[in-house]
């Protein structure tokens, strides 16, 4: 007998959804898969046959087929173990098979029967909802229940094992629809992550990244070693805004094809905050595999990448990069096919000035030579040096300021005034896709960042003085309008735009 289930498949973030034919004919024992099957789904035939069995059924003799449509398109992980069992179940005629018709199924088995966790729930449930597809209703494992179950419009039935998805398709037990509450899911309390407050001094560098916070910008510390670079760094989720539920499934669908997500909302509730370390290969980075995977500039996708002691990251690794500082994604060919993630980060990376961190330090003497600067600071190239926006030079804190009681401003308080100006970013642009200054492209630039004549002949003395790219003078632009923003004011001033073009002289007077 011939029977047939859906299945779904996540390629990169999107999914499709996949056919399951089962047949089994009289004939000598035999388990088939075929359809474009990687290792794991191969390897399901003994998974599916013990759990079959321990799970109270017969597994019927014969030789039996299973084919996976559409057949053009790679297979891959366990993720279709539930749903070739079920479908041997339907064929060999051990359960109805008009009980299966409405439903997608999700999960790999255990020997035992129990039905095991797997990778891009949130990818399937999204995908079902974004096709439209007839079928509204979705069995998963029951650790997987919130992230399926966060997606509006569809149901949800968890399930413990084999027996337990069977006796519900028989009407034998009951399972209501998972329902995952959404009350308060953003309301993480910022007194729980590491605080402003400790720092101390460090007033130019506090107003940087507030200000690189406020529009989304990329921003370089350079400064000697204990000067507080990694310290401030590591605080930057505490003051970044809150995630919407939009933001919140972007960044899931990404983390969850990695690993499934254990929150009891089911979604990523805080901006991702990464921080690989200078080893990590160009792959690590930007992702890849034989079946491509999303690597670190993805999953800070919506939040941070932190890239500490920035000139020993091997270089092409951080020229890979370029791209997705620019579009907000990243591509990437295979053999198995062209996937885009998505990659819309902000970038805080830290270095010293030179290998041995005190070249311009005023209580320490630097033992580096001219070439061995000039070797080190050349790890990082022009054009990537152009697509940051903010490099700050941060000063070693003074004896009288490290010993100083008082504490720091409260990240709540700086939080709040990012919250402010983001708000009004929002609404600068609802009408478009971007939500953040740092996003605007030329033709935004020159709608929304309207200035006074000071201010444009300021820009025009440091454009042509200090030698600035076209690239340059848009980023300019565009920290002026996020310095504006943070002083609530609609037209850019020759104050804004001297502040934000001080964060630019850096890459010319200082890394040359």
């Amino acid at each position: 007998m011939l029977s047939k289930q859906y299945s779904i498949s996540v390629h990169g973030i999107h999914s499709i959804d996949i056919e399951i034919e089962v047949d089994i004919k009289p004939s000598l024992p035999s388990f088939v898969i075929v359809g474009l099957p990687d290792t794991a789904v191969k390897e399901s035939k003994d998974r599916v046959k013990s759990a079959i069995q321990n799970s109270g059924y017969k597994y019927p003799q014969g030789r039996v087929t299973v084919n996976l449509a559409p057949a053009d398109v790679k297979k891959e992980g366990p993720v279709f173990d539930l749903p070739i069992a079920i479908g041997i179940l339907c064929a060999s005629e051990q359960i109805s098979p008009d009980s299966i018709e409405n439903y997608f199924f999700l999960g790999e088995l255990a020997l035992n029967g129990d039905v095991r966790s797997v990778k891009g729930v949130l990818p399937a449930s999204c995908g079902i909802k974004e096709r439209k597809s007839k079928r509204k209703k979705i069995i998963v494992p029951i650790e997987n229940a919130c992230e399926a179950g966060i997606v509006d419009g569809i149901d949800v039935f968890p399930v413990k094992s084999l027996a337990h998805a069977a006796d519900f398709l028989e009407k034998k037990t009951q399972i209501l629809p998972f329902i995952v509450k959404k009350d308060n899911i953003f309301s993480c309390n910022l007194h729980d992550l590491d605080n402003f407050s400790d720092i101390k001094g460090q007033e130019s560098t506090r107003r940087a990244i507030e200000i690189a916070v406020a529009g989304g910008h990329n921003i370089l510390f350079i400064g000697p070693p204990g000067s507080g670079k990694t310290m401030i760094a590591k605080r930057v989720p505490s003051i970044m805004p809150r995630l919407n539920l939009e933001e919140a499934l972007e960044v899931s669908k990404v983390h969850s094809v990695i690993l499934p997500i254990k929150t009891e909302s089911g979604i990523i509730e805080n901006r991702p905050f990464r921080n690989p370390h200078h080893t990590i290969s160009d792959t690590g980075l930007i992702g890849g595999g034989s079946f491509p995977k999303p690597g670190e500039v993805s999953l800070a996708h919506n939040g941070v990448l932190f890239l500490d002691e920035l000139p020993e990251f091997n270089r092409n690794v951080l020229e890979v990069m370029r791209q997705p500082l620019e579009d907000g994604t990243v591509t990437i060919s295979r053999a198995a096919g062209t996937l885009t993630f998505p990659a819309n980060f902000m970038l805080v990376a830290a270095m010293n000035p030179c290998p041995c961190g005190h070249f311009g330090d005023e209580t320490k003497e630097c033992l580096c030579s001219p070439f061995q600067i000039r070797r080190y600071r050349s790890k990082i190239s022009g054009p990537l040096l152009d697509r940051i926006d903010i490099h700050i030079e941060v000063q070693p804190v003074k004896y009288q300021e490290l010993k100083n009681m008082d504490p720091g401003e409260d990240s709540v308080n700086i939080q709040s005034r990012i919250q402010s100006a983001r708000d009004l970013q929002k609404q600068r642009f609802s009408k478009t896709k971007i939500h953040k200054n740092a996003d605007m492209n030329s033709r935004m630039i020159k709608k929304y960042c309207d200035f006074d004549d000071n201010a444009e002949k300021l820009l025009e003395t440091a454009f042509r003085e200090l030698n600035f790219s076209a690239r340059a003078h848009d980023k300019i632009l565009k920290v002026a309008r996020t310095i504006a923003d943070l002083d609530n004011k609609e037209k850019i001033e020759s104050v804004h735009v001297a502040e934000a073009v001080r964060y630019r002289s850096l890459d010319r007077n200082f890394l040359n």
